[in-house]
């Protein structure tokens, strides 16, 4: 007798993955040849899914499964495997069909088997690693490679055809694949969203990519959120709200959900084969009809929601617990398959199930009848060039960036926005490159000085108008300025976008950069493992500004003073990482124009937006920067001798308070030696050993000595110069200065006094290092003092910094 209420049993049956398919569209497309074929292909996937999990020989079960086929350490997931392979094999249907482009993105974090299997039966894995060949003995290859030392990973990995999203980090499959759609008008990007990826916040604010899609120019997302009710083992909340608050939240979102769900394989096939198609058509009369008439507005995109059991297909319980379509579907279903007989039967009755004698040929080969089904060249979605897009990727086209220069008499003398002419820069590359370049930023593009882009293009924005907005608005359809207050959207897309073989530029605040922590992590990832798979065509850099800097957030206080990002970018692969710190506009728009050209890294440029002293003519910059590091001889001493002491900085206002420190002592002491070095190329500091830009010891030497006080005086935490330069000959003698979390609503001198990186504690600090200065600078060290407690007071009472310092410019 059933101890659940009859209207509770109705609100479970209504969210149940089980049961005949219950689907929004209806019809079976499929005559019964074509769904005998679809079930075996999917069969096929879930054979190739159960071999790569546990077969380290007899792939085909040749003879009985006995303990030396199973690998000793089993790895991988299984739940959201099959399901995967479900919507693989119901795309393909539709690519072959109408010659559809799409590429395939899996959300589910380690669905990896779901997408290898189809991509092996397509033929396109073996024709990328022909050792993995269609065959027998490539098929053993093929399942002993998966999750097992010196193979490949329970992702879809760099080293996955097809694949431009690993999804080892939930969240952005959607940004991603909004990223791929742009500017790719035929393109289709299929991005299938897991049930655990369906909880986290990247995910959640990237429903809104809808809003982004124009139909006239972009082509497609179509989201599949694949509901199969659990993590690890836990139930997902979207799997367990009822239908109408789902439906809801998906229409609350601007998308047109269709349903999917249930269990019994010939309904869900002709069900998916249904909706996919209906989705299809609708994508493209969306296309057509803006295409057409001009009439550019946001179409309420289809998506579709599958329900199915986590799992699908595995035995209903093992040793008395439910497995499949529950939690423990979701890794390994049977965990002790290599030393209990029981499970070993059950594993082997389970793959015998698949019918693989009837599926791959006595050498085998997937049998022809089926192979068929898939599409053939580069319309496969594991051989689409989109998804290997330094194949498609168009140079970009630069201009000259020295007619951008600030021009100048005097080093130290003029002051300008640091960005401002950058974005004059980039307004041009905007218009010299209309359909591959886009510029990316959370709601700053403006705010960072970088508005010249407005010229050529404005904020894309597809949704209602207010006459108001045209007055300063800075909006149009078909805009390429994408801006969204949510940096993971935005990083995403980027991503997605120079990962399908285009061009970028991101900006942002620098305190709240590490809202992408994780997301660069995964990035750099990426492109360290494609570093070593010669089939993987560059692609081009991801260029990230980080400016709204922290010594000019004195105004917004403690919450926005954070340069720590750059301590993260260090932790990341040399081969991939750079950080630039030009101290001025040349310097900046000499960086800019060569991470513009590069390929295959992350490029970290930090420059602040707002008024800066301007040091270095074009030709100077343009050498500077080549360097990465150099003296400077107008703002040093010691030339002929040796220096008393080395004042080095990276970063504008490091760099402009150490200028007025070598000021002060040269001031005090007329003799004193000063050797000043400012630093671009921040890797620079790291011995040849550790980065291809480091330093030898000879040259760091050359330029820091072995024996004198260094004082460096750096933008970031000084602790990260450390880590840099602690191999280092001098680096017992290296004194950084930088911030140290102390600051809230100051002046900008004040916060650099708060923090020891203003020209009086730096002055007095070189007083304390030089041994001769030690005996005579007493009288001077007073002076400093008394000098930097004035202006302190001074801010205190009226609010701003000392007119004659904050005035200041370099003297000589």
């Amino acid at each position: 007798m059933s101890t659940v209420a009859p209207e509770l049993e109705t609100d479970i049956a209504a969210i149940s993955a089980y049961g005949p398919a219950r689907s929004t569209v209806q019809g079976s497309p499929l005559s019964p040849d074509e769904l005998r074929k679809t079930e075996a292909y999917w069969r096929a996937c879930n054979y190739l899914s159960l071999g790569m999990i546990y077969l380290l020989d007899n792939p085909l079960l040749h003879e009985p499964l006995r303990p030396e086929h199973i690998k000793n350490r089993l790895l991988g997931h299984w739940g959201s495997s099959p399901g995967l392979s479900f919507i693989y094999v119901h795309l393909n249907r539709i690519i072959k069909k109408y010659d559809a482009n799409m590429i395939f993105l899996a959300g589910p974090g380690h669905g990896a088997p779901g997408v290898l299997g189809p991509g092996y039966l397509e033929g396109t894995y073996s024709e990328v690693y022909p050792d993995k060949s269609e065959d027998y003995d490539g098929l053993r290859e093929f399942f002993k490679q998966f999750s097992f030392p010196g193979g490949i990973g329970s992702h879809c990995t760099p080293e996955t055809p097809g694949s431009i999203h690993e999804g080892g980090e939930l969240g952005y499959v959607l940004s991603h694949a909004c990223g791929a759609a742009f500017d790719n008008p035929d393109l289709i990007v299929a991005a299938v969203i897991g049930d655990g990826e369906s909880e986290t916040g990247p995910l959640a604010t990237s429903w809104h990519v809808n809003k982004f899609i124009s139909p006239q120019r972009d082509g497609a997302v179509l989201p599949i959120l694949h509901l199969n009710g659990y993590k690890i083992n836990n139930p997902t909340l979207l799997a367990r709200i009822s239908h109408e608050e789902l439906e809801e939240l998906l229409k609350g979102y601007g998308w047109t959900p269709y349903f999917v769900e249930g269990s019994d394989q010939d309904s869900m096939h002709q069900a998916m084969a249904a909706t996919i198609e209906h989705c299809y058509q609708e994508i493209r009369q969306h296309q057509q009809e803006a295409r057409e008439n001009g009439e550019v507005s946001r179409p309420r995109w289809p998506m579709i929601v599958l329900r199915s059991p986590k799992g699908w297909t595995a035995p209903k319980e093992i040793e008395g617990h439910r497995l499949e379509g529950f939690w423990r579907a979701h890794q390994v279903p049977l965990t002790n398959v290599k030393k209990d007989p029981v499970q070993l039967q059950a594993l082997e009755n389970w793959m015998r199930s698949q019918e693989p004698q009837k599926l791959f040929d006595g050498n085998g080969r997937f049998m022809e009848e089926f192979r068929e089904l898939a599409p053939t060249g580069t319309r496969r979605m594991s051989a689409n060039p989109h998804a290997n897009g330094g194949r498609v990727k168009r140079a970009l086209r630069i201009p000259d960036f020295r007619s951008y220069a600030a021009t100048f008499d005097k080093p130290g003398q003029t002051v300008a926005e640091n960005t401002r002419p950058l974005g004059v820069m980039l307004r041009d590359v905007m218009k010299m490159n209309p359909n591959n370049f886009r510029v990316f930023g959370p709601d700053e593009t403006t705010s960072n000085k970088l508005d010249a882009i407005y010229e050529v293009s404005k904020k894309l924005w597809l949704e209602q108008y207010f006459p108001e907005d045209a007055d300063g608005g800075e909006l149009a359809k078909d805009g390429r300025v994408l801006e969204m207050l949510s940096e993971h959207t935005m990083e995403g897309m980027l991503e997605g976008y120079l990962l399908t073989g285009r061009h970028g530029f991101f900006s942002t605040y620098e305190a709240f950069v590490h809202i992408i922590d994780s997301m660069f992590n995964q990035h750099a990832k990426w492109l360290e493992i494609c570093n070593h798979l010669s089939w993987r065509e560059s692609i081009a850099s991801l260029n990230l500004l980080i400016t709204s800097t922290v010594w000019r957030q004195d105004h917004n206080g403690f919450t926005h003073q954070d340069p720590g990002f750059i301590d993260v970018v260090t932790n990341k692969s040399a081969n991939v990482t750079r950080i630039y710190m030009p101290p001025d506009v040349n310097c900046l728009l000499s960086v800019a124009n060569h991470c513009l050209r590069s390929q295959n890294y992350i490029n970290v440029i930090v420059c602040d937006k707002q008024m800066h002293l301007q040091y270095m003519s074009m030709e100077a910059a343009i050498t500077h920067c080549t360097k990465g590091i150099g003296i400077w001889d107008w703002a040093s001493t010691d030339e002929g001798g040796e220096p008393d002491v080395i004042m080095a900085t990276a970063g504008d206002v490091p760099t402009m308070e150490a200028l007025a420190a070598t000021v002060l002592l040269r001031e005090a002491f007329p003799d004193i030696r000063i050797r000043f070095i400012n630093v671009v190329d921040l890797f620079k500091l790291q011995p040849s050993t550790e980065h291809p830009h480091g330093l030898s010891d000879w040259e760091f030497d050359s330029l820091f000595t072995t024996d004198k006080p260094v004082l460096f005086n750096f933008h970031g935490y000084p602790w990260l110069i450390h880590r840099l330069a602690y191999r280092r000959h001098n680096h017992s003698n290296m004194h950084v200065r930088g911030y140290k979390e102390k600051g809230n609503i100051n002046t900008p001198l004040e916060l650099a006094i708060n923090n020891n990186i203003d020209r009086f504690s730096l002055a007095m600090d070189v007083i304390d290092r030089v041994p001769r200065l030690q005996k005579i600078g007493g009288h001077a060290k007073e002076r400093f003092l008394n000098q930097q407690i004035a202006c302190r007071n001074y801010a205190h009472e009226y609010g701003i910094d000392k007119p004659e310092e904050a005035a200041w410019v370099w003297p000589y």
